[in-house]
């Protein structure tokens, strides 16, 4: 990140500080030398610690999008109780998303504080016990015979439960099945064609679905975003067709934690890392496992 001068916000005399912590990300913001690209991520990933700050969760999904932050007081960030809420806040990011997000958030708000720490704004870093990210969180239980049977069910978009019973299928990588284009889906076969790596099979109910899906397009990703792509994006990632973006990682994990969220009796949704076969299931019999009740 570029150098952090102090020159005021909107005028503001530096030395009088913000009472609430909008302000202060603001204030921040005005004095760090951003482009716009990067001024948006950084507001996006501070403003996301509002909800850990007073003891909430922050939402997910689809309900993040538009989502008012709570108020809060600057002065929390000096309260002994910060520290340990954002320790929770970054275990359960780490939990819906790639470890290199979370330290990308996590290194926003270290540059923040210490910021406004020179400012004398705030005495304390409630980040100072915090670590990055090395590697995935400990892996949790694959979803039961039972979980499954509830997301079948479940009333979902033909998108999510396409790729949903891909992943669970194929047992997969989600990144090599986000990756996949309509060129590289063989419906007849059940299987990603030969010029995909690695190779990916799945059943005759999940080709079902990809047809469907589809509807007779051979070209862009197989998984689309609902919105159109940003003009910077790379061409293999859009659809020439609908001019729709390739659906990212952090999006598809976010969906689908949000809208398991209803089916866990704790309410905190399911992972994409669950939505795979038990150690003991067979290739052969992964299709009959999966199959709706």
């Amino acid at each position: 990140m570029g150098a952090i001068h102090a020159a005021p916000a909107a005028g503001v005399p530096p030395h009088i500080a913000p009472v609430e912590y909008a302000v202060a990300v603001d204030r921040y913001l005005a004095a760090a030398r951003l482009g716009h690209a990067s001024r948006r991520i950084y507001k996006i990933s501070l403003t996301s610690w509002c909800w850990p700050l007073v003891g909430q969760r922050p939402p997910v999904g689809r309900f993040r999008r538009g989502a008012v932050p709570p108020v809060v007081p600057l002065a929390l960030l000096d309260d002994a109780a910060a520290g340990p809420r954002l320790a929770t806040a970054v275990a359960d990011r780490a939990a819906l998303t790639d470890a290199r997000t979370v330290n990308r958030e996590l290194s926003a708000l270290r540059s923040a504080v210490n910021w406004w720490q020179d400012q004398e704004w705030i005495s304390s870093d409630p980040t100072a016990g915090l670590r990055h990210v090395y590697r995935d969180v400990a892996a949790l239980p694959p979803l039961t015979g039972e979980q499954l049977a509830a997301l079948w069910r479940s009333d979902a978009r033909l998108r999510e439960h396409a790729f949903w019973r891909l992943l669970y299928d194929s047992g997969a990588q989600v990144t090599a099945v986000l990756a996949l284009d309509a060129a590289d889906v063989d419906l007849d076969r059940n299987r990603a064609k030969a010029a995909a790596t690695p190779l990916i099979e799945w059943s005759a109910e999940t080709s079902d679905l990809l047809g469907w899906l589809l509807a007779g397009r051979r070209h862009g990703p197989v998984f689309l975003t609902g919105r159109r792509a940003p003009a910077q994006a790379a061409a293999h990632d859009v659809c020439p067709l609908t001019g729709r973006a390739r659906m990212s990682y952090r999006r598809a994990a976010e969906i689908f934690t949000a809208h398991t969220a209803a089916l866990d009796p704790a309410g905190r949704g399911w992972t994409l890392h669950q939505l795979r076969p038990g150690p003991r299931a067979r290739p052969a019999n992964r299709a009959q496992a999966a199959a709706r009740p």
